[in-house]
């Protein structure tokens, strides 16, 4: 197979595909969030529910989560932000629980659980959304748990095959979980095997 750079042409319309800028863009770095990063957080899953919108997905709506809910998740569980380099702009969050009684009822402690994977469309590199996913899968299998789990709404296709295409694998069905604002919606629980166990 013979592998061929973009032509001048296609570099100069298209930054994302000049070679000189996939060599030096920096890496993602990731933290856990703070009190301090409750205004960032909100933001990001403003920006994310009216990206879902433009594009017709009904799931987020901006100004559903304010500080309130990022602050009790960082009392209950993790938030996590990743930036473009260390110290760089935010280029997404995500929530890391360790049980999801709402979606998946109680379970044992095999799992951890991934909400509001969000990225930032501004400053996000190309696969960021994947790289915060095998961040948070990193972080499970750290802990000894040997699954990540999350779920999507059902009528959300898109979303269930962007996980399916990670390696998660549809174990079931949830169709009366009460979540944001009070909210009763059905869900697909999907699962990924991320450490022996």
């Amino acid at each position: 197979m013979t592998h061929t750079s973009p032509s001048s042409a296609e570099s100069s319309l298209d930054p994302l595909l000049d070679p000189k800028t996939l060599t030096s863009r920096p890496a993602l770095s990731f933290r856990r969030a703070g009190e301090s990063d409750l205004t960032e957080l909100v933001r990001l899953r403003d920006d994310a529910a009216r990206w879902q919108i433009e594009r017709g997905i009904d799931q987020w709506k901006p100004g559903e989560l304010g500080p309130g809910h990022f602050g009790a998740r960082l009392r209950a569980g993790e938030v996590w932000i990743a930036t473009v380099g260390p110290g760089g702009p935010s280029a997404g969050a995500w929530e890391l629980w360790w049980d999801d009684e709402p979606a998946w009822g109680v379970q044992p402690p095999v799992a951890g659980y991934v909400h509001r994977l969000m990225t930032d469309r501004r400053t996000a590199p190309p696969g960021a959304g994947r790289a915060l996913l095998a961040e948070a899968e990193r972080r499970i299998a750290a802990s000894g748990r040997p699954l990540c789990r999350l779920d999507c709404l059902t009528s959300n296709t898109r979303l269930r095959r962007y996980y399916e295409e990670a390696g998660y694998v549809v174990v079931g069905e949830q169709a009366g979980k009460n979540g944001d604002g009070g909210r009763t919606y059905g869900v697909t629980l999907l699962e990924k095997r991320v450490a022996a166990g």
